[in-house]
């Protein structure tokens, strides 16, 4: 049996006796689907969780109950913008990152500093001292808690932020704890075959000794979760008390020993990779800060170490 369209192919494609042997004759297949132009512009609910104030789920939510505008008009699931388009949400304009761009920095966080932008009580920040940005803005990886130090990564993609700090994530994060009180094997098998806390079962996935003298002693201990104050909850479970709590390791990222506690340096290119590839999203380009900005960071340390620090990096005569 024939296709209904051999024959109409067929009469189409018979020269007329009129033509010119010098005349192109074009064939347009009647089966081929018409070419799809490029769509502009990017996903509004992607630009939103770029930003790190949500979820790309919960972006849309922002957007069905009225939250987004863009240019002065309420958005609509499905709306896609472009870099000239002004986007509010809440009234206020939104201050977006470069979409093909990130930064990524690591932190070390001393004590006495809170995780949060602002502190009711007037109490010092996590980012109060990094360097400044002329767009997007900072978004912590996770939080440490106020009497915690250590590794804290700050990144320009809230996207990236998001996914990891998702409970599915399952990424290991490394801390070097001093507990207080008595020990055996016993309480750390238990530690790491799970115990019950008021919001589930929590356990370690690995418990290094670390010694120690007395009733202190250290240990090194791995958590896939980033529950609030896990780690503490978890050791205060059996009875000890943690007198000192440092975050050395995030997935493959690890503390440098060159950090000191309230400085920052950016990610080398490979620990930028391995957190994009946790969070199996594709690898945007680098961008780096500045020479200044180092310089400042540096001054300002050496200032709250006061004098004695600048006396004490001069080299003998």
């Amino acid at each position: 049996m024939s296709s209904p369209y051999g024959k109409a192919r067929g009469s189409a494609a018979k020269p007329s006796s009129k033509r010119k042997p010098s005349d192109n004759v074009v064939e347009v297949d009647a089966d081929a689907a018409p070419e799809e132009k490029p769509v502009a512009g990017e996903k509004l609910q992607k630009v939103l969780a770029r930003t790190g104030i949500g979820s790309r789920r919960e972006m849309e939510r922002w957007i069905e109950s009225g939250r987004v505008a863009v240019n002065g008009k309420p958005a609509r699931l499905g709306d896609r913008v472009e870099d000239r388009d002004r986007i509010t949400v809440d009234g206020r304009p939104l201050d977006r990152a470069p979409a093909q761009e990130t930064r990524c920095i690591l932190y070390h966080k001393p004590t006495g500093e809170v995780s949060s932008r602002k502190d009711p009580q007037g109490r010092r920040t996590v980012f109060e001292r990094l360097p400044k940005l002329k767009a997007g803005r900072w978004i912590s990886i996770g939080r440490l808690d106020y009497n915690t130090s250590g590794l804290l990564l700050f990144t320009t993609d809230g996207e990236l932020a998001n996914t990891l700090m998702h409970p599915s994530a399952n990424i290991e994060r490394e801390y070097m704890v001093r507990v207080m009180g008595e020990w055996d094997e016993e309480m750390l098998k238990r530690l790491l075959e799970g115990v019950m806390l008021e919001d589930g079962v929590a356990r370690f996935t690995d418990i290094q000794d670390g010694g120690g003298d007395g009733i202190n002693h250290w240990f090194y201990v791995v958590i896939m979760e980033g529950r609030n104050r896990e780690v503490r909850r978890l050791w205060e479970s059996q009875g000890l008390t943690v007198s000192r709590l440092k975050r050395v390791r995030y997935g493959d990222v690890f503390i440098p020993s060159k950090v000191k506690q309230g400085q920052w340096v950016e990610l080398e290119p490979k620990e930028l990779k391995s957190l994009y590839r946790m969070a199996d999203m594709e690898l945007k380009n680098q961008k780096r800060g500045t020479h200044k900005e180092r310089e400042k960071m540096e001054r300002q340390f050496t200032k709250r170490k006061g004098p004695g620090a600048a006396k004490s990096r001069r080299r003998p005569r």
